[in-house]
């Protein structure tokens, strides 16, 4: 493989065609494309062995890569990354699939949870791969807080938002809290709190107790820190996340290997491991994202691919996100506006809600 990174416009229009065409192939039969099979519908008339030198010189760029001797060529990971972001060709959204998705969003009748866990199975369903929702956290204003001691290392917030949601969240308090302390965080917080949501309030929180260090107790100022950095937990955040269809992946395995890194998928989901860097994939970029085996730095051990992307609230904050996870050869040129439209339809959805 040479040091400089490949450039699809470097590219003669031959090299191009043969590339693309390995590249269709593989992505529709997950099997490796002979040059045979490339002559007999190729745009010009070429010979097998003329194919070979250009498939071998694609090789020799790192974009493709042969499994096994005499046989045909499969994309490498890079070569992937090239054809998504040079040649892919999205395609409109199929009329079945809109009217699939279109019927788990039909009844006003259903809550925005019941609704989002439809949405993840639709999403399964027309993907035929895994779904990932992330679920918007509760965003209403908070209009009362109160701290309960449960035992010596356990104790339990209360937290009234301005809808009428309730939430209890169990929690370890930092040592040597009292009844006292208790009384007097949840004291400061009440004063400060009225009209912030939990998103907004880590910052308010963090200035007020600079501004009035002197007028609260270092053990209230203690208890008031930790707790606002477990409000936003990674139990919490966890939860967050509704995952369908991954009997998918594995009908979709056809080696030992890949079973191997279904596996390991299936362990990161089921531990949720890093899950809050699924939105933050989500939002280093507008609309939908596509990562390819190790790109994707959440289950980069599984070689699998994600299509992701934001939604949004009435305020144009993101707050969720859907996402496909599959083979690298997913049908990307579907998937990315399946994806698409989903997340437009759920940020409609939560905003027509709150």
């Amino acid at each position: 493989m040479t040091d400089q990174t490949p450039n699809i416009k470097d590219m003669n229009e031959r090299s191009r065609e043969v590339f693309r065409r390995v590249v269709e192939g593989y992505i529709e039969s997950g099997q490796p494309v002979g040059s045979r099979t490339l002559t007999r519908d190729f745009s010009e008339k070429v010979s097998a062995a003329t194919i070979r030198n250009v498939m071998q010189d694609l090789e020799f760029l790192g974009l493709l890569n042969s499994p096994h001797i005499s046989a045909g060529r499969i994309p490498t990971q890079l070569g992937l990354r090239m054809f998504v972001d040079g040649l892919l060709e999205v395609g409109d959204l199929d009329g079945k699939d809109r009217e699939t998705i279109d019927r788990t969003f039909g009844s006003n009748d259903q809550d925005v949870a019941t609704v989002l866990d439809n949405v993840g199975q639709a999403l399964s369903g027309v993907t035929h791969g895994a779904s990932l929702v992330l679920t918007p956290k509760h965003e209403a204003p908070l209009k009362h807080i109160e701290f309960v001691s449960l035992a010596r290392e356990k104790a339990l917030v209360v937290l009234v938002f301005a809808d009428g949601h309730v939430e209890n969240r169990i929690f370890t308090p930092p040592p040597g809290q009292t009844p006292s302390s208790m009384r007097e965080a949840a004291n400061f917080l009440n004063a400060i709190t009225a009209g912030h949501t939990l998103s907004e309030l880590g910052e308010v929180i963090a200035r007020e107790i600079a501004a009035r260090r002197q007028e609260i107790d270092n053990l209230a100022a203690e208890l008031v820190e930790n707790g606002t950095a477990l409000w936003d937990n990674e139990d919490e955040a966890t939860e967050r996340l509704i995952v369908r269809g991954r009997g998918n992946l594995l009908s979709d395995s056809e080696s030992e290997g890949d079973l191997d890194r279904i596996r390991n998928l299936f362990d990161d989901l089921e531990r949720k491991r890093d899950i809050a860097q699924f939105l933050d994939l989500a939002e280093e970029g507008d609309g939908v994202r596509i990562f390819i085996g190790s790109e994707n730095k959440l289950f980069s051990l599984s070689g699998s691919s994600l299509v992701v992307s934001p939604y949004m609230n009435a305020d144009r904050k993101i707050i969720g996100a859907v996402g496909v996870i599959g083979p690298t050869r997913l049908n990307y040129g579907r998937i990315v506006p399946i994806v698409n439209y989903t997340a437009q339809l759920v940020g409609k959805l939560i905003a027509d809600r709150s």
